[in-house]
């Protein structure tokens, strides 16, 4: 594969930490990245904002601006996330939906790819840039949109399970599962607008946990652990 977008779960970046960054965490992940830079795949990443915020969690506010809080969030996690690339050796951009004056660019296709054919690892921040769409959904859109071969998402647990692991120790872990199998179970690997939209534009999805010891190299180049999600 030449060019990938890796979602990177927020509570992910946390750490043991559950809220804010982890340094060592997104220092590992950046010099994973660089090797996959080095070898010569382009890489785009999108950030959940877990680690700052949970709109959805929110009884009081306007479910509108708790998204929008939310997308800000991403931006924040994009922004420290990119400098530490920086500081390990990669060039790096921040794309937005919308306009954050000199902080990041205004997302378009052409100047994503022309970045990306560039040797930059590309973020791209701000979901959508609408409510009631979630980070995973604004995650697939930019992986069709870019005409990435797979998206690899990093999540706090190791791949998909028949259930949460996290509340029933006997759940079962798939090797491979079809995405129309995800959505018939409603299976929670990502969202289902973000599934349906796989789906439908037949975006495989490479699924592993973040903090598995070197998962995102393991998961391109050597021996991967986690669970393939097929589109055929």
């Amino acid at each position: 594969m030449k060019r990938v977008l890796l979602k990177l779960s927020g509570e992910a970046l946390a750490g043991d930490k559950k809220t804010g960054f982890d340094e060592a965490t997104c220092i590992g992940v950046a010099e994973q990245v660089k090797q996959l830079v080095d070898a010569g795949i382009q890489v785009a990443i999108v950030t959940g904002g877990g680690n700052f915020w949970r709109g959805r969690t929110s009884e009081t506010i306007d479910r509108t601006k708790a998204d929008q809080i939310g997308m800000l969030a991403t931006i924040m996690n994009c922004t420290y996330v990119s400098e530490i690339f920086r500081h390990v050796g990669m060039k790096t951009e921040v794309f937005t939906p919308f306009v954050c004056g000199a902080f990041t660019t205004l997302f378009s296709k052409d100047a994503a790819v022309k970045a990306l054919e560039e040797g930059k690892v590309v973020f791209f921040a701000g979901g959508t840039g609408h409510p009631y769409f979630s980070t995973d959904t604004g995650a697939v859109l930019r992986a069709i949109e870019i005409e990435a071969e797979a998206m690899l998402v990093a999540k706090t647990i190791d791949g998909v399970y028949d259930s949460d692991p996290k509340v029933n120790p006997e759940a079962v872990k798939y090797d491979e599962i079809s995405i129309s199998e995800v959505i018939e179970k409603r299976l929670a690997v990502i969202d289902l607008a973000a599934s349906i939209l796989c789906m439908e534009n037949q975006m495989p999805m490479l699924v592993f946990g973040l903090s598995e010891e070197n998962s995102i190299v393991e998961t391109m180049t050597g021996t991967f652990t986690g669970t393939k999600v097929t589109v055929s």
